[in-house]
């Protein structure tokens, strides 16, 4: 079912496209304005909205957040989850759009398997509690996250060591009752995270041991991600549908090489990627502000330098950043981690704030013709129009070209950003950047794969009246919607 609704989807895209292509050069209906074809794979609606987002917040809050481990055992009494009256979502959610980030994704249930919503599913809940632990974490964060315009999301924690039926099929009814009931009863959700932790010991209601699963099989993913579509259709579900994956490593960085096409069938290349893949599959870096996942007094917060290194290692190498943020036992961000955001916000802004592409001529070393259209489509002005729905393109057959911006006076740069009209397809291979010192050209950036958003920095502060962006290779021709610097 999933591979068949993936080629419907496929269909569709060429036909919204107003040709049946299914390659850079063969069409059967003819294409007016000479609208370049997509390269296959290309994202669907949902992963275009999801690599727009850039980056978003996960929040580690339950069980854990008061026992302080990382990893409870699931024998743990529900009194011990103890949230206070200083609970406080809405300074979460303020926090994080504070900081630029676009929604939240927020730990429902961890592998001890304590669910922090009202579920029906088990016992081991926030129904055996008292106080503010009867609160609905879950629908408190989501409310807030409609209210104040960010998207939220969930993570469910596959493996649950404090259910009697874990390792047995009985587990996957419970599981899936869990699913739904995140699904059906708090809005729309933007991303559904699943994990690779599975078995092991644990305490199993009641019952001590170690309990081993085929993680490939047991959770019967296909049938269950069936579920979640039908429930969330707009959903991106990260690590087990072949919509987006992990990057390989948890401190938040992607490789400089980094495609957003895989084999959905088996992973090659978690890191970077692969070049021939025939799904699209983006990439997300995940990494805790703090060295733990859930709060931890003895730990600090990453420095605002360290966070906007990451952030050009993760954004700026064509990944989704997802940050993790874990409130402390009263229900908040510490005061230390608020600061650190604050200061990254600031080096974002300081650094990455004013465009001077936006003042800049745009010429290029050959363009796209725009075949019967009287309006000029794939000029190299597309570059700084500020639209990201318009492109810089070449002629088919075209595998390297170039662009360059250039100012009536001498501008000091320091950053530069490259975005690839990913909606068909990624393409460029190999680039490079060159500034004009008044009498030549000099080559002070290489790079290979865009894709959505590629920002590098410069190896120094430079002050220069030309910035040219040459596309040395290219799968087919490439096609740039943004050229920024800063």
């Amino acid at each position: 079912m999933i591979l068949k609704k993936r080629f419907l989807n496929t269909i569709i895209i060429v036909l919204a496209l107003g040709m049946n292509c299914f390659s850079q050069t063969t069409c059967s209906i003819p294409n007016q304005n000479n609208r370049p074809a997509p390269v296959f794979p290309v994202p669907s609606k949902a992963q275009q909205a999801w690599q727009e987002m850039e980056m978003y917040a996960f929040i580690h809050f339950g069980m854990n957040t008061f026992t302080d481990v990382e990893w409870g055992d699931g024998s743990e009494q529900p009194s011990r989850y103890a949230p206070k009256q200083s609970l406080d979502v809405n300074q979460w959610v303020t926090v994080c759009k504070e900081a630029g980030l676009k929604g939240i994704i927020l730990t429902a249930k961890h592998h001890d398997g304590f669910c922090i919503w009202n579920t029906q599913s088990t016992t081991h809940s926030i129904a055996q509690c008292s106080g503010y632990g009867k609160e609905d974490v879950v629908k408190l964060l989501s409310d807030e996250c409609a209210k104040q315009g960010l998207k939220f999301g969930v993570y469910v924690s596959p493996w649950d060591r404090n259910n009697a039926e874990y390792g047995r099929p009985g587990y996957l009814d419970v599981y899936r009752k869990q699913i739904r009931e995140l699904c059906t009863n708090y809005g729309n959700l933007f991303e559904l995270w699943f994990d690779g932790a599975n078995g092991g010991s644990g305490y199993y209601g009641g019952t001590g041991g170690t309990r081993t699963i085929d993680a490939s099989t047991y959770y019967d993913w296909p049938n269950t991600i069936e579920i979640i579509k039908s429930l969330q259709p707009n959903a991106v579900i990260w690590g087990v549908a072949n919509e987006a994956r992990w990057i390989g490593n948890e401190l938040g960085y992607a490789n400089e090489t980094n495609w957003c096409t895989e084999y959905g069938g088996s992973i090659t290349n978690a890191v970077s990627g692969n070049i021939n893949g025939g799904d699209w599959i983006p990439g997300e870096c995940d990494v805790s502000i703090r060295s733990n996942w859930f709060y931890h007094a003895v730990n600090t917060p990453k420095t605002g330098e360290a966070l906007f290194d990451i952030y050009i290692k993760s954004v700026g190498r064509n990944a989704n950043l997802i940050l993790n943020i874990p409130p402390n036992t009263a229900g908040r961000f510490a005061d230390a981690d608020v600061a650190a955001l604050k200061s990254w916000r600031a080096l974002i802004s300081s650094n990455l704030g004013t465009d001077l592409a936006l003042s800049a001529t745009a010429t290029a070393s050959a363009v796209r013709s725009s075949g019967s259209s009287s309006v000029p489509l794939y000029t190299a002005a597309k570059v700084n129009d500020g639209d990201k729905d318009s492109f810089w393109a070449q002629e088919d057959g075209t595998t390297t070209a170039s662009v360059v911006l250039s100012w009536n006076s001498a501008q000091t740069v320091k950053y530069i950003m490259l975005q690839e009209y990913i909606r068909l397809g990624q393409r460029v291979k190999s680039f490079e950047v060159d500034t004009w010192n008044g009498s030549s050209w000099e080559t002070k950036l290489t790079g290979t794969t865009i894709g959505y958003k590629r920002i590098l920095p410069f190896p120094s502060a430079i002050a220069t009246t030309k910035v040219r962006v040459r596309i040395t290779d290219s799968k087919v021709a490439p096609l740039i919607h943004t050229i920024s610097v800063f």
